[in-house]
């Protein structure tokens, strides 16, 4: 008698419940190090945004659990905890980009919340293969969707809609399930997959949430399984109500979830974020700053920015609402207007003070975008400058800085490891979980970690 071949969700399920640790190649864990330090500095900085601090007066309770809220002296339950940690982290725009797509935002909560929820230590070595899963699972289901465009063009937002995949596997690898359990956990979240990209026209705060919806589903997701509460096996397949023919009906290639896998691991295709805004605005930037040789401007000494760009591009980003953070920071032109006034790429050029300047409504009347159908949605935008008595310079970055051939350096990490997580923890406290994380894999309980992130965000002024 002749078996079935395992499901495409079940043949994903046993990738992640049977791959040993130790079949982690040395680069893709130094990556990961990389990637969980930068995670960290984001969310810490995060804490004290206005979408974290509402998450946690909306979960926050007397003996709500053991789980830190990152960044603050809050313990939560594992569920509101990966909610909570996952806003914090997407909150300011400064995690990583180019899996799910905020890979980092959504993996790592869900994995220490289901890390705190473990009764034995979970090693450092084991730690980093869950979260390595969660990237590689999450960023499978977008390119199987079609990819980055096609499944954003059409409106879904891929942080949370394939995210919630990446979070459920890291989870389950955590917790222990096995390869049936884990099929289990990625069925169920098919079914808690969701998120537009609504907020885009009205700059709303939206985005910020959900990061954390996919990290607390993600991890949701994993405790049912564990429990052998059952999901659908066939949520890959070619069947009615599948996620592939709901979700990206048009653009799906399945066959692309098992395409390289434990060969072809995709964190090392992912983006660290030098500058505070939108990844599509940093090849921006970077052109701007190489025009600029980090010489400062008024508006009077320029006589026209000339921004060529997609379409894709201008829709996502080629707003000028600068009412709030999360708007200032999907706007294009408030990126490049902030680095020819300020020179200042990061998180203080986009507070409100900053974004309120003079300075910054005149240079923005200088700036014009102009679409050219002829590129294609994720071709990096050309930048001309015309300033002073100078011909116009053009420049056009196609790897920005922060991309995987064009990373930041280690001590450039570092150095925005060092200011996001100085704004919730103390210097030695900075210190001590800096060089944690930088030792992770001698680590044999990293259920330690939980200490290391309790901070002072809560004594702290909000971001906004």
């Amino acid at each position: 008698m002749t078996r079935n071949p395992p499901s495409l969700a079940g043949q994903i399920a046993a990738f992640v419940a049977d791959t040993p640790a130790g079949a982690l190649p040395a680069e893709v864990a130094h990556k990961t190090i990389r990637h969980v330090l930068d995670t960290f500095g984001a969310a810490l900085a995060g804490a004290r945004a206005l979408e974290t601090r509402c998450a946690l007066d909306i979960v926050a309770g007397p003996g709500s659990g053991a789980s830190p809220a990152w960044g603050t002296h809050h313990t939560l339950t594992a569920r509101d905890a990966a909610f909570v940690n996952g806003v914090a982290a997407h909150a300011l725009e400064l995690d990583d980009a180019g899996g799910c797509d905020h890979s980092g935002a959504v993996v790592l909560p869900a994995a220490l919340a289901a890390l705190s929820c473990m009764e034995r230590p979970v090693s450092g070595r084991e730690l980093l293969m869950a979260i390595v899963l969660g990237y590689d699972v999450g960023r499978r289901v977008l390119e199987a969707a079609g990819g980055y465009s096609a499944h954003n063009g059409a409106g879904w937002h891929s942080t949370p809609t394939c995210g919630v995949f990446g979070a459920a596997a890291a989870s389950a690898r955590v917790l222990g399930l096995d390869a049936t359990q884990t099929r289990h956990a990625l069925g169920h979240a098919a079914s808690f997959a969701g998120g537009l990209w609504g907020f885009i026209h009205d700059a709303s705060q939206t985005k910020r949430l959900h990061a954390g919806r996919a990290a607390e589903g993600g991890l949701l997701a994993a405790r049912f399984a564990q429990k052998n509460v059952s999901g659908p096996a066939h949520v890959f397949a070619d069947v009615w109500g599948g996620f592939f023919n709901t979700f990206a009906p048009q653009a799906q290639a399945p066959e692309l979830l098992l395409d390289g896998l434990g060969e072809n691991w995709k964190i090392m295709r992912c983006s660290i974020k030098p500058h505070a805004s939108c990844r599509s605005a940093h090849a921006a930037v970077d052109s701007m700053l190489m025009l600029t040789g980090g010489r400062t401007y008024d508006a009077a000494d320029v006589r026209a920015v000339h921004v060529r760009l997609s379409g894709f591009v201008n829709r996502m980003c080629g707003a000028r609402d600068l009412g709030t953070l999360a708007a200032a920071q999907m706007s294009l032109p408030y990126a490049l207007a902030a680095a020819l006034v300020f020179g200042d790429t990061g998180i203080d050029a986009y507070l409100a003070e900053r974004r309120a300047d003079a300075r910054i409504a005149a240079m923005l009347a200088r700036i014009t975008l102009v679409v050219d159908p002829a590129m294609a949605d994720l071709d990096e935008p050309e930048v001309t400058l015309a300033a002073g008595d100078a011909p116009p310079a053009t420049r056009r970055v196609v790897v920005p800085l922060g991309s995987p051939a064009n990373p930041v350096s280690d001590d450039a990490l570092l150095t925005k490891f060092r200011t996001l997580a100085g704004m919730a923890l103390t210097e030695p406290a900075v210190g001590a979980l800096a060089d944690a994380v930088l030792d992770i894999e001698a680590c044999a309980d990293t259920r330690s970690f939980d200490d290391l992130l309790r901070g002072e965000a809560d004594g702290r002024a909000l971001l906004y």
